[in-house]
Parts: structure tokens; sequence; C-alpha cells
């Protein structure tokens, strides 16, 4: 029997890539969508990829909706679905001061909370069959904290923690649990996200935030998510999954170099990617230097 797999937030960027591949992969995929026009978009999206994908309404934040959304999926799978994969999230920029309890809670509502009430929905039914799987997407800031972005860190690094533990608990009963990481990647998240950024004027970070646009502004820049698809897939594919999934060479880079860099030092470079501190005169000139060197001609 094909395999039924939930996607939530399948209507674009990541999400979107996923369902579309795990289709593809002849998985059936159930993608939900917080909005019928959502719904309609994953629809044809998935029409020109010549795959079906069903849909679901569903708010991750919003615990009558998810009840509701899950108990259609029972209807639909038999009972549940065979695998989950938490996609769903938000980002909340700002300084961690000027981030209100409001905007914090619905950070962590969305990005923590969510799909812990998720796993509590489908794991009686995987137990009783002895088989599922629930894929959690994170980030590398679920590993690398950066100002700015200290609220959004905190839900990934929360979802890590409860991801590690929910491995373990549930390995007895037959379901495995796994934790993507990926780097940048071209989606919109940030964009929606600048929707949240606190008022600038009142701000004593509001030099840093005018970084902001031009940050946004590059990630148009950045590929696909391919990739990431393509590690779920593996996830649910093969027999016994990597309990972690580091996605792109700068997840990679990154994860490793707040390991080895000491503390200081990695907070001085995010400080001067940031506008938050000034490099030494001497940097700066060796810098311009190797640019006039090197540079584009």
């Amino acid at each position: 029997m094909t395999k039924s797999v939930v996607v939530t937030g399948a209507t674009g960027g990541i999400g979107l890539a996923i369902a579309l591949e795990l289709a593809g992969s002849g998985f059936d995929v159930i993608g939900t969508a917080r909005t019928q026009e959502g719904a309609e978009r994953l629809r044809e999206a998935a029409e020109r990829a010549e795959v079906g994908v069903r849909t679901v309404l569903l708010d991750v934040a919003d615990a009558t909706s998810t009840v509701r959304a899950f108990t259609e999926i029972a209807q639909m799978t038999a009972g549940g679905p065979w695998a989950v994969v938490n996609n769903a999230g938000i980002a909340q920029p700002g300084a961690i001061e000027d981030v209100d309890d409001e905007q914090i809670r619905a950070q962590l509502e969305t990005n923590l909370i969510a799909p812990a009430r998720i796993a509590r929905l489908v794991l009686p039914q995987m137990r009783r069959r002895r088989d599922g799987r629930i894929v959690n997407i994170s980030s590398v800031s679920g590993r690398v904290s950066s100002p700015f972005v200290g609220w959004y860190c905190a839900s990934k690094q929360g979802l890590a923690a409860i991801t590690d533990a929910l491995r373990i608990e549930t390995a007895g009963f037959g379901v495995k649990v796994v934790l993507i990481e990926p780097g940048s990647f071209g989606t919109d998240i940030w964009e929606r996200g600048m929707s949240r950024l606190p008022p600038r004027k009142t701000s004593a970070y509001n030099d840093s935030y005018d970084l902001a646009d031009a940050v946004v502004r590059r990630a148009k820049t950045l590929p696909a998510p391919a990739p990431v698809a393509h590690a779920v897939r593996v996830a649910l594919s093969v027999p016994r999954p990597r309990p972690r999934y580091l996605v792109g060479n700068d997840a990679r880079a990154g994860a490793l170099l707040d390991l080895v860099a000491p503390t200081a030092l990695s907070d001085y470079a995010k400080g001067v990617a940031t506008g938050l501190r000034t490099p030494p005169e001497r940097v700066t000139r060796a810098l311009a230097r190797l640019t006039r060197r090197h540079g584009p001609r």
C-alpha cells in the first residue's frame, strides 16, 4: 500500500518542494494549507509537475484547527498517516529586547509547540502499527544563534531538543524521528518575516535593521530548496534514516565553525556581519587591499 505522508506548510518554499518531491517518488502526499487559495495553488503546482497531491486546510498555530485537520486526515488514511513532515514555520526578526510577548508566543507556537501537538495526534496510530516516521524541519539556526534572529533560533533549538527526546522515546515502538537542518535556500520566509520586524524608529538597533533589507534581497538569489526535499525523501525511504541531516555547504560550515571557533571570536564575527561591531582599521585596510587585488576586473 502506498505510504501516506502529511507535509505541513506545503504551499510554497521548502514545503512545496518537499510535497512535489515526495509525490513524484510515489508517496501519497497530503499537503496542508492555511487557506483555500493556498490549497488551490498547491494543487495547481502539483498538476504542473504531473503529480498527485491531496490537500487539507490547517493552521498549525491553532489547536482546534489542528485537531480538525488530523481527524480529517485519519479518515483519508485508514486511521492516520504513515509519516508527518513538520515544515510549517514563521520567522520573527528583531533584537531580543525589541520583540514583544505576543510575537514571541506566535514564534514558539508555530515552530515549536505545533510540531509537538501534531506528534501527539499521530503517535497513537503509529504505535499501533509499530511503524511510522516524524520528520521535523529545523535549520542550521537550531545549532548556531545569530543576533536579530534570536527568537527564531530559540524556536529551532527547542525543536532540535524535543526531536532528540522524541526519537529516543518512540524508537521502541517502531517510530523513527528525524531532524532536517537546512542552511540558506531561496524561500520567502524572511521576506514574510520582515512584516513582523519591530518598529525601527524607537529601537537602539535601527542602524543594524537597515541591513536587513539587503539580506532579504540577497535571499532571492539563493538556490532553490531541492536539496532539502531530497534529504526528506531519503529520510522517508531508507530503512534506517540518520537522526539528523545537515543540508547545504553553508549549514555544514556554519555548524563546524560554531563548534570549533572560540565563543569570543564567533561573537565578534557575527557582530561585524550584522553591523554591531566595527572591525579595527587595520582589518578594514587589509580587506580593501584584497578587494583591489582580487576583485572583479
